[in-house]
């Protein structure tokens, strides 16, 4: 059974008296998958105690000071899932590069080598127990108003990152892992960069 979660909206920003504490999960809404075209519409963000503070993105829209503030702060951790994609977006639509930051995609793949199933969803059935509905997953995020049910879905992506991370830090310990997952983490906000500055289809660590 999910937790009751108490949804705040904000618009534009953060609110400047608001703390969520030195971890801090993150996920975004677009309106696709290609940054260059398709614009930031939803930051939703928790603090692991239960609620989900949710910032819906102006078009046209590039300055979000707090927002900006909190992802560059060194002292916060951010905790995403699939954050490549996360922090490239905030990057693009700000110019503000998350970090420090941790992927629970990135430590699934290091640490769960006996499956080929990293989502989300994926990973809170298996590892919490817990069944979320992606139903909204594919809704228009660009609309003026947005339901209930959208930000409900926006806050189920955040809610569950912190005992995710807890259950593959364990893990990573385990298996020997912790400090190739750290090193993983600690680059990641350079490859969304490059993913920005036009480089996501190429591996710049090949030969060829």
């Amino acid at each position: 059974m999910e937790p009751i979660v108490t949804n705040f909206l904000y618009k534009n920003d953060l609110p400047d008296d608001l703390s969520l504490g030195s971890v801090v999960a993150i996920d975004c809404e677009t309106m696709g998958l290609n940054p260059h075209r398709d614009r930031l519409c939803l930051v939703q963000l928790c603090d692991g105690n239960g609620n989900a503070h949710l910032v819906q993105i102006a078009k046209g829209q590039s300055k979000a000071p707090n927002l900006c503030r909190l992802l560059e702060d060194p002292k916060t951790l951010k905790l995403f899932h699939y954050g490549r994609f996360d922090i490239a977006a905030m990057f693009h639509a700000f110019g503000a590069l998350a970090a420090p930051v941790y992927c629970t995609k990135i430590a699934s793949k290091l640490v769960r080598t006996y499956t080929d199933r990293h989502g989300l969803k994926n990973l809170i059935d298996q590892l919490l127990k817990v069944d979320i509905s992606k139903y909204q997953q594919m809704s228009d995020w660009g609309a003026k108003d947005l339901k209930a049910a959208q930000l409900d879905y926006a806050a189920s992506d955040v809610l569950h990152l912190h005992s995710l991370k807890e259950k593959l830090d364990a893990m990573l310990d385990r298996e020997g892992r912790t400090e190739i997952a750290q090193n993983c983490f600690d680059f990641l906000p350079t490859r969304a960069k490059l993913d920005i500055l036009g480089w996501q289809d190429t591996d710049i660590f090949s030969h060829q």
